[in-house]
């Protein structure tokens, strides 16, 4: 995993303890309704904190194809770098 994808991770743990008060694992590959148990209110609280960390977009769209962490990791990494792709700072 290269240092953005660990740094997405690391942000989602926390946002997960300290916003939504999950208190176990959060891994790669930890789903994100089953494992983390994130409803829609939970899965929004996550994503916004996100958005406001990576300064990028997740729109509803983005929702079709997430289930575990590591699919939101690599979706927020590839937010990130299509910005650095059009010259927008992160």
């Amino acid at each position: 995993m290269n240092d953005m994808a660990n740094e997405v991770l690391g942000e989602i743990r926390r946002i997960a303890v300290r916003d939504v008060e999950f208190e176990g694992p959060v891994e790669r590959t930890s789903a994100l309704q089953s494992d983390l148990q994130l409803d829609s209110v939970s899965m929004i609280v996550v994503a916004v904190g996100l958005e406001n960390r990576f300064r990028v977009r997740l729109g509803e769209e983005d929702a079709h194809g997430i289930v575990t962490v590591g699919d939101l990791v690599d979706l927020v990494c590839r937010r990130v770098n299509e910005q650095h792709a059009v010259g927008e700072s992160p």
